[in-house]
């Protein structure tokens, strides 16, 4: 399997220069890419004189110019004068390792503001213009394929993979760590001592082969496999079904902690204000409460593989008249997939609702936000289509909505442990059920509904019962304080607590 996805290339030995920029989304956030633009690439590329600047974590050439970082002396003490970096090492592959990634930038940020830590990198393997990311691309481009195959075809073929997806066993955590090995000049240009937050274990898995000593592994889903896992380095886990299970699975205690779910700061610190908002309107207009009754806010995201386009037609059909009738406001967010936003359009004309709202970029997805924030204001349609051209959009849209949603519809992936009233709808791999278990265990979520028929009763029920959206975000609170969503900040603190011990 290794041979032929690597076309049995042979590892490199030595390192790519790299460089960073201003992210032209997230404020204060750098994001690396090659120092020097790959002769023959099509790649939009950052120069030096539109505001790139060589990549030094050592902090000796970032305002003055570069510096030979390979000839640098890459011990702890050049940082004991400085606050260390943060580097949030990821893979565009599907919108779920983006999602984590950013949500722990949006802490490292924040460690940033406070002086406890350097600046913050956003350093995804993709980016780096590279035959190492070509391999890493065509990895992805089979994984999406088969994953909208099973999703749309369904039958042997969704039970297949399905299967596939439960076996992530010894030999496919070899595979990927041979992977690995071909990744390591997309990072051997960085102090080895870096503290790396990895929200891929192919990042995770290339930095020990480095010879990184600061390492931390976001590990991915509520199912344990050996895959997911880094030896090595520390394995953070989401729920303690994981870290059990790990433990069970032979994972040393030393390389395995509980941390809670992956969450962006933003979500996190509004909880108390966003679920009280969401119970006042759901019990607006129901047993004395006063006012009238508010329709029900539904978030419908499209995966990274665009996987589910085929249930998710029929769910928007199948809810039209909920929304003729005023019980229902649709945000339909097809991101970056043109097929999506299609999809959508079609099923939207076929069932007559061609009265909506259309929003193309992240300041427009901003601004709807802050409007519903009030509580007292509603969308100007009953749906709003969100689609967009870059890849950014597509996934910060459902992050930024989910404040305002009353309920987010999506498959039990990274989003099911969102601390929003979710709907969990038909997986797409095996492993993905889960996580929609533990949802509805830590009781912010609903069972997974694998048919319209089930989803369509919850859905009625988030109509008719408000004491079912009452619950969720009562619980969602109160996992809240019991540190169950602070996943992403508690391994900003690690990350940073075991620099300081290592200097």
């Amino acid at each position: 399997m290794h041979s032929s996805a690597t076309g049995g290339r042979q590892p490199v030995e030595g390192s790519i220069d790299l460089s960073s920029f201003e992210s032209p989304h997230v404020e204060g956030l750098r994001v690396t890419q090659r120092l020097d633009a790959r002769d023959g690439s099509q790649k939009p590329h950052i120069s030096v004189d539109d505001g790139a600047v060589p990549l030094d974590l050592m902090g000796e050439a970032s305002s003055r110019g570069a510096v030979n970082t390979r000839s640098t002396p890459r011990t702890r003490r050049n940082l004991r004068s400085r606050k260390p970096p943060l580097v949030i090492g990821t893979i565009r592959m599907g919108f779920g390792h983006h999602r984590i990634a950013y949500a722990a930038a949006s802490w490292a940020r924040a460690a940033t503001e406070d002086k406890e830590a350097g600046d913050t990198y956003f350093h995804d393997l993709l980016n780096i213009d590279s035959e190492e990311a070509d391999l890493i691309k065509s990895a992805d481009a089979f994984y999406s394929k088969m994953s909208r195959m099973t999703s749309n075809f369904g039958g042997p073929i969704e039970k297949l993979w399905g299967k596939a997806m439960l076996k992530g066993d010894g030999d496919a955590l070899r595979i990927t760590g041979l992977m690995a090995v071909q990744l390591r000049p997309l990072l051997k240009g960085m102090p080895t001592d870096t503290p790396i937050i990895a929200t891929h274990s192919l990042v995770a898995l290339a930095a020990v082969a480095c010879g990184f000593t600061n390492v931390i592994n976001l590990v991915i889903d509520n199912h344990a496999q050996f895959f997911v896992v880094v030896p090595q380095c520390l394995n953070l886990v989401q729920g303690p079904v994981n870290y059990q299970s790990f433990l069970r699975m032979g994972v040393e205690p030393e390389n395995l902690e509980l941390a809670g779910h992956w969450i962006p700061r933003d979500l996190v610190e509004n909880i108390p204000d966003d679920c009280e908002r969401r119970v006042n309107r759901a019990l607006s207009g129901f047993d004395g409460q006063g006012g009238e009754r508010k329709p029900r806010r539904i978030l419908i995201p499209v995966g990274g593989a665009g996987a589910q386009r085929a249930f998710i037609v029929k769910l928007v059909k199948a809810l039209a008249p909920l929304v003729e009738k005023g019980d229902l406001q649709l945000f339909l967010n097809a991101g970056d997939h043109k097929h999506m936003e299609t999809a959508f359009v079609k099923v939207l004309k076929e069932t007559g609702l061609t009265d909506y709202d259309v929003v193309t970029s992240t300041e427009g997805v901003r601004e709807f936000r802050d409007n519903l924030l009030d509580p007292n204001a509603e969308p100007a349609k009953a749906i709003t289509l969100f689609t967009f051209e870059d890849y950014f959009p597509a996934v910060a849209t459902t992050d930024i909505l989910s404040r305002v949603s009353d309920v987010l519809a999506c498959k039990p992936s990274e989003l099911a442990f969102y601390p929003v009233p979710k709907l969990m709808i038909r997986r797409v791999g095996d492993h993905e059920q889960f996580s929609a278990l533990r949802a509805a265990e830590l009781g912010d979520g609903t069972l997974e509904a694998r048919t319209i028929d089930v989803a369509l009763n919850n859905i009625q029920l988030f109509v008719d019962r408000p004491e079912l959206l009452v619950q969720m975000n009562e619980s969602i609170v109160t996992n809240n304080e019991a540190g169950i969503y602070d996943g992403c900040k508690n391994a900003v603190q690690i990350a940073l607590e075991r620099a300081a011990e290592d200097a």
